[in-house]
Formats: C-alpha cells, structure tokens, sequence
C-alpha cells in the first residue's frame, strides 16, 4: 500500500506539473524503472489515476488524458458552481482559526516577489477557503477538477496583471467572509472564477 500510493503520488504530481504532458505514453514497466518502483504498484496507480480522469487505459499501458477546449469548459463550470458554494458555506461557518489562517496566506501572496510563489500561496489561500466552508465532500469533488486543470494551466495566470486582478478578487471574497456575507462571497467567487475559466479557454485557443 506504501509503494502504491508513493506512486500515486509521484505519478499525480508528474501529470499536473507537466513532466507528462497530455498524450504522453505511460508504460508501466518503464515507468516503475523511472520511479525506482515495480509494475505492480504503478500499475494500481495508474488505475486510481484513470478513476480521477488524469489518464485513459491505451494498448500499452495508459496515456495522459487529452482534453478538448469545450472539456476544460465544462470542468470550469462545475469548479464554479463548487467553488462559489464554498465561498457561501465559509462566509458562515468558518472560525477565527480559519480567519486567521485565509488572513495569513493573502498576506504571503502579496508580499512575495516571485509571481509563481505568489500564484502558488493564492491557490493555497483556497485551499484555506475550503477548509473553512466544513464540507468535505465539496473538498474532495475540488481536489479532483483541480488535478484535472493543473494539466492545462495557463502561463498567463503568472502574469502581473493577472496576480493583481487574483489579490483584488481575493481580498474582496475574504472580506466578505469576514463580514459573514455569504451571497456576496458566493457571488464574488463566480465572478473570480468566470474570469479565471475564461484565461484558461483563450489560452487554450492560441495554441
């Protein structure tokens, strides 16, 4: 169980940090010479990686899954009816621990010179959102569309411009949870998250 689920891991982390790009051939004998692992625990990997819809079964072995633009779409949509969700259920329930914590991380994120630290500590601040909201299923469903969208992350979203309309958004929504209003988090959030669905899918039509 050890070995499975370092390769899961490995193996998650290759695919939504883009070592494997989407279409890449993974080949269990071959990757558990790459990892240091035997095929037994890969193998196991790649089906609970197949489940989360990172790969698809392929002759060989398993394939890193290739989205369309109207996919990405699609899971940007359901990150938004989620998303906005957790932005409503933490406006009222979360904890001064919580505060605190959505407080701590917006305050790394703006101060960090280095846009992909900064870009890193923003998605952990929803991270902290989530756990504030107290709804584990909701946590879950996110951690899976997450990995999903890691794979066609946008170079752009590491743009100054885009670092800064991310810190107005996300001090507006943290705001608002402080305050408990949750309809104005909720919908502070749909419209952070349009915006951001809508970076994703241009990037995605120049390539």
């Amino acid at each position: 169980m050890e070995r499975e689920s370092s390769a899961y891991k490995q193996l998650r982390e290759r695919i939504t940090s883009g070592v494997y790009l989407p279409g890449t051939m993974l080949v269990p004998a071959a990757i558990g010479a790459e990892l240091g692992l035997s095929r037994t625990p890969v193998r196991e990997a790649m089906q609970r990686l197949d489940y989360e819809g990172l790969v698809v079964q392929a002759p060989r072995g398993y394939r890193v899954r290739e989205r369309t633009a109207e996919e990405v779409l699609e899971i940007c949509e359901a990150r938004i009816a989620l998303e906005s969700a957790i932005a409503y259920s933490a406006a009222s329930r979360h904890t001064e621990l919580d505060l605190a914590r959505l407080t701590r991380l917006f305050e790394q994120a703006v101060e960090s010179p280095d846009p992909g630290t900064s870009l890193a500590l923003h998605n952990e601040w929803h991270g902290a959102l989530r756990s504030a909201a107290h709804n584990q299923t909701i946590t879950e469903l996110m951690d899976r569309l997450d990995a999903q969208l890691r794979v066609y992350d946008a170079k752009e979203a590491r743009a100054e411009s885009n670092l800064q309309q991310i810190e107005t958004e996300h001090r507006d929504i943290l705001t608002a949870v402080r305050a408990g209003d949750a309809e104005q988090a909720r919908l502070l959030m749909i419209a952070h998250q349009s915006r951001t669905r809508d970076l994703r899918i241009a990037a995605m039509a120049r390539r």
